[in-house]
Order: C-alpha cells, then sequence, then structure tokens
C-alpha cells in the first residue's frame, strides 16, 4: 500500500497539495532568522585581512598542538594518547557545533535573539547568508568567513581548557558529547553577553581577548566537574607516582602557547594597527612578569625552580592578560603579570591543598583564578587613550564594579550549565571510568594503543 505521507510524483495535484503545507512550514522556521540578519557592507582591508588569517592559524595552534602536547606532558604515560586524543577530538566536535549553530548563537541576535541579551539568534545556522563579500557588523574590514574563522578557534580551545581537570578518569565518549552540549548551552550564551550584543548582566565589561568568555569560563566548568568526578585512584597532594610523563613535551607545548597568544590577543584588534602592537608588547610582558614572580615564589618556598613552574606561571601570565591586553599599557601589563602569577602559584598549591580538589593539571588555578585576577584588574589600568574606557586608576572606580559584576553572571551561568549537563550525562553515559580502566590507563582502555 502505498504511504499517503508520501507523494506521487507521477501526480502533480498530490504533489502540490503534499509541498504547499511542507513550504509554509519552512517558511515559517526560516522567517525569523531571514528576518533579523543585518546587512553589512563589506569596506575589505587586506592588511587587516591577511593579519586576522594568520591569527586565526596562531590560535588554533594552541589547541592543537600547543595545549595538548602541555597536557600530554603532564599525565601519567598510560594516559598521554588519550590526552591527546580528548584536545584534538574538541577540536573536531566544536568545528562541527560551530558550523551548525554556535557561531549564529554567539553573534547574531537584534531582534531576533531566543533569549533576549542571553542567547542569539538563527540568522548564520550552517552558515546560511555568509557570502564573499558579508561582513560581521563590528568587523566590516574583514570577511565575515574569517571573522567567523577566527572566533571558532576561540569556541574550541575554551572547552579543551577543561580536559585538563578531568583527565586521567573521565570517558572519552562522554566529555566528548559534554563538549558538543557544553559549546552550545553554556559558551555561545556567554560570548554572545559579552562580545555578541546580548548585554545581559554584562553591560560595559571590558574582555578583550577572553577573561570571562574563555578562562573563567573554563575554570569555573572545571571545578564543577573534577568535584562530580571525585579524585583520581590513590591521588592527593603528596601521593607518589602522578608525576608528568614527559616536561619536555610541555615545555615545548607552552612555548606554542606562548608563541600562539599572540593571534589571541593582538588578534582580537581584528586590525593590523597600533591596538593590536600594543596588544602584543602588553601579552609578552605580563607572561614573561608571570613566570618570573611565580619562579620566585617557588624558588624561595621549595628552594628549587622548577621547569614545571616556569611554564605554568607563564600560562597564567598569558591567562591574566588576556582580558586587559587592548585595554592597558605597559606598566600596567607588568603588574597584571606578577600578581596573576603569584595568585595562581598560591592557587594551585595552597588552595588546592585546602580544599583538597583533584583538579588534575591545575585548569581551576590557572585559567579560573588568573583570569579572575585579570579581568578585575582590567578595571583598574584600563587606559582611555588606548581601548577607550578609563579605569580605577585614570578616576573611574565603577568600572572595577562592572568587572565584578560580569564576573559572577558568567560563574552563576557557566557553574549551574556545567553541572546540569554533566549531570544529565553522568545518569545516562556515566562521566567516569571504570576502576580497572583507571588502573590500567585510558591509552589502552580507551583506544587501544599506548605509547612505548
Amino acid at each position: 500500500m502505498d504511504n499517503p505521507l508520501t507523494p506521487n510524483k507521477k501526480d502533480p495535484e498530490t504533489m502540490k497539495h503534499v509541498m504547499k503545507p511542507l513550504a509554509a512550514i519552512a517558511l515559517a522556521c526560516l522567517l525569523p532568522a531571514l528576518g533579523h540578519a543585518e546587512s553589512v557592507e563589506l569596506q575589505l582591508n587586506t592588511g587587516n585581512t591577511a593579519w586576522v588569517l594568520t591569527a586565526t592559524a596562531l590560535v588554533l595552534m594552541m589547541t592543537i598542538p600547543g595545549l595538548a602536547l602541555f597536557y600530554g606532558g603532564l599525565t601519567r604515560k598510560t594516559n598521554l594518547l588519550n590526552t591527546l586524543a580528548m584536545c584534538f577530538g574538541t577540536t573536531m566536535i566544536v568545528t562541527f557545533t560551530w558550523i551548525i549553530a554556535g557561531y549564529s548563537l554567539s553573534f547574531f541576535g537584534g531582534e531576533g535573539e531566543l533569549v533576549p541579551g542571553l542567547v542569539g539568534g538563527l540568522d548564520r545556522v550552517l552558515l546560511k547568508g555568509m557570502t564573499l563579500t558579508s561582513a560581521y557588523t563590528l568587523a566590516n574590514s574583514i570577511p565575515e568567513a574569517v571573522f567567523m574563522m577566527y572566533q571558532m578557534t576561540f569556541a574550541i580551545i575554551t572547552p579543551a581548557l577543561i580536559v585538563g581537570a578531568v583527565v586521567e578518569r573521565v570517558k572519552f565518549s562522554t566529555m566528548l558529547v559534554f563538549v558538543g552540549l557544553w559549546s552550545l548551552l553554556v559558551y555561545a550564551p556567554i560570548a554572545h553577553m559579552v562580545w555578541g550584543g546580548g548585554k545581559l548582566g554584562v553591560a560595559g565589561v571590558l574582555d578583550y581577548a577572553g577573561g570571562n568568555v574563555v578562562h573563567i569560563n573554563a575554570g569555573v566548568a572545571a571545578l564543577v566537574l573534577c568535584l562530580m568526578l571525585g579524585k583520581r585512584k590513590g591521588w592527593s597532594m603528596t601521593a607518589k607516582g602522578f608525576e608528568p610523563n614527559n616536561l619536555a613535551l610541555s615545555i615545548v607545548g607552552a612555548s606554542l602557547l606562548w608563541v600562539g597568544w599572540f593571534g589571541f590577543n593582538a588578534g582580537s584588534a581584528l586590525a593590523a594597527d597600533g591596538r593590536a602592537g600594543l596588544a602584543m608588547s602588553a601579552t609578552h610582558l605580563a607572561t614573561a612578569s608571570a613566570a618570573i614572580f611565580w619562579m620566585l615564589c617557588e624558588w624561595g618556598i621549595k628552594g628549587k625552580p622548577s621547569t614545571f613552574g616556569m611554564i605554568t606561571g607563564a600560562v597564567a601570565g598569558l591567562v591574566a592578560i588576556t582580558p586587559a591586553a587592548g585595554f592597558v599599557d605597559g606598566a600596567g601589563a607588568l603588574v597584571i603579570g606578577m600578581i596573576g602569577g603569584i595568585v595562581a602559584f598560591f592557587g594551585c598549591n595552597a588552595l588546592k591543598a585546602r580544599f583538597g580538589y583533584d583538579d588534575s593539571l591545575d585548569v581551576v588555578g590557572v585559567h579560573g583564578l588568573a583570569g579572575l585576577v585579570g579581568t578585575v584588574l582590567t578595571g583598574v589600568f584600563a587606559v582611555s587613550a588606548i581601548g577607550g574606557t578609563s579605569g580605577l586608576l585614570e578616576g573611574n572606580p565603577g568600572q572595577v564594579l562592572v568587572q565584578l559584576k560580569g564576573v559572577a553572571v558568567v560563574i552563576l551561568w557557566s557553574a549551574v550549565g556545567t553541572y546540569v549537563i554533566a549531570k544529565a550525562l553522568d545518569l545516562t553515559m556515566g562521566l567516569r571510568v571504570s576502576a580497572a580502566d583507571e588502573k590500567a590507563g585510558l591509552d589502552l582502555a580507551a583506544h587501544g594503543e599506548s605509547v612505548e
């Protein structure tokens, strides 16, 4: 018997009656998105375009291979491949979610916002409407496709950072699903609020390249996940057997992060101009400052300056200067790096020892705390002549309160969103690997491979 819902291609009348309602439904679904897409004229600047294309490659390099090597060298040898695979897998998954809906939900909206002030619209679902000559509203000197790709690299590295808190005990399959959902339900709304015009609770917040959107967001999610998962079997702050398997890999990874971060911060100018140059110099200075002061703290307290400490301090400096890079001068960058490095040092040591949570690779201390410090201090050291907004030192103490309010909104959204997603996945797929798999190592248990 013929299916009455299947049109008979030989019967034009049947085809017409079926296609009319289907076309009406499709049009009704598309009209909200199509009606709110903004038409922006591209005023192409080839120098800006070339720089943002380069910055895009640099930021992608931060995740693969930079972060992957940095994290991979810090785990135990039996989990090295699994750690690399989670960074690589995150890159694959978020690429899909970003193109399907993440970009649209983050950077489009206006009257078409799905949730006013919080979640963007559907203007660019599957990149529909993007052409050779289209441009994003706030970046009309570069093609929209370049802007979209640049922002994708930020969306990729943010959940990849979370991986470091839960390696050696989280299921690979569950983590991939978590990353996909989190990128749409947590990252996209925060990106929309801070950068995409949403402004719900974060109006006026200064976040040049991701102190809120990337680092506090990832740090909070990391804390929630490592508390939900619990400690690795046998782990404590003083336990033996959890030492890095290859610090040389981690040093190479940290070096790639340092270089790639110029794309992260200087690229956020979205132009090859003086502000990009100032952001680059601020980034470099703050990173060196944080690494030096972490090293001095460790040298004074533990008696020796470890290579692990130097590279971790450098990453903390990169994190701390991220929200401030395009708003502060050299003196501000130096102080932000110094304070970021010191706070991260004590966060990764004293704070973790005090509360006993197993943040495997110190994502909370480095990204959460240094990101928070940098975001708040942006409100202190912001220079009007550089970024157009004055901070506390230029007579605008209210900016610090604005920064604190933004931090609170991001912490709340990230914590609740992460918990809900992780809890749902724990009930359906399970978050943690079995005790036997954890003991054997996840290289063999999850991938059937090992590093000899």
